[in-house]
């Protein structure tokens, strides 16, 4: 619906034609966004790098970090229902790592980028 005028209209045809094919349904952009506005947070990138370096507990978390283990619970709530960690208990003690290796890349790929931009 745009009014810019390509000089090749066969071949713009053709791209509109191959990404309209591969685009992602409506619900499937909404997954993805949340999944990044989970991602968007200080504290629970804090979190998902702490746990990129092994499975921790909650109070674990709450020393590392520097904060309640209240403000941590909350955050991992969030980080849960985004399938972004899993926990395990033993005893009394909950344990959580990251959920799965896409989000252990995720945070890898995320400070590769990063690091690129020095």
């Amino acid at each position: 619906m745009s009014n810019i005028a390509c000089s090749d209209t066969d071949q713009h045809a053709k791209n509109v034609a191959a990404a309209r094919e591969q685009m992602l349904t409506e619900r499937q952009f909404l997954f993805l966004a949340e999944l990044f506005k989970a991602l968007g947070d200080y504290t629970r990138v804090r979190i998902l790098y702490a746990l990129s370096l092994g499975e921790l507990c909650v109070c674990a978390l709450a020393e590392v970090l520097d904060m309640s283990q209240s403000a941590i619970s909350h955050q991992l709530r969030l980080l849960r229902a985004a399938k972004l960690v899993r926990y395990r208990k033993e005893g009394k003690n909950v344990f959580y790592s990251l959920d799965d290796d896409h989000v252990r890349n995720l945070v890898s790929q995320g400070l590769d980028h990063i690091s690129e931009q020095g």
